[in-house]
């Protein structure tokens, strides 16, 4: 079993959310997020942090590689908005953790 579950834990625990609850999606349906977002501006280095530590997620997850793209874009001046969805993401993670891909042992064939 291929298992990401220290990728997933490391970004949890540094954004204070490993008890948090799970979430069902990724993101919000129909989201939009602009650079120009007049909310209050977050921590850029946390923001930044969590990201770059979800990024390691994607290659065994290919359902988060769409929003990772969407709130890489924000890294430079990330906003309150920014980081609800990525507090989003970080919940739908958690629910994720024990999962594995399986590369089950056969005889003569192969993967």
């Amino acid at each position: 079993m291929l298992d990401q579950s220290v990728y997933a834990l490391k970004p949890l625990e540094q954004s204070g959310m490993a008890e948090c609850k799970l979430c069902v999606t990724s993101m919000e349906e129909r989201l939009k997020l602009t650079k120009a977002s007049t909310m209050a501006r977050v921590d850029a280095t946390l923001y930044q942090g969590i990201v770059d530590g979800l990024c390691y997620l994607v290659h065994m997850r290919l359902n988060i590689a769409f929003i990772m793209g969407y709130v890489s874009r924000f890294m430079e001046d990330p906003r309150e908005d920014h980081w609800a969805t990525v507090k989003r993401l970080l919940r739908y993670v958690k629910r994720m953790v024990d999962q594995g891909t399986v590369f089950p042992k056969t005889s003569k064939s192969g993967l």
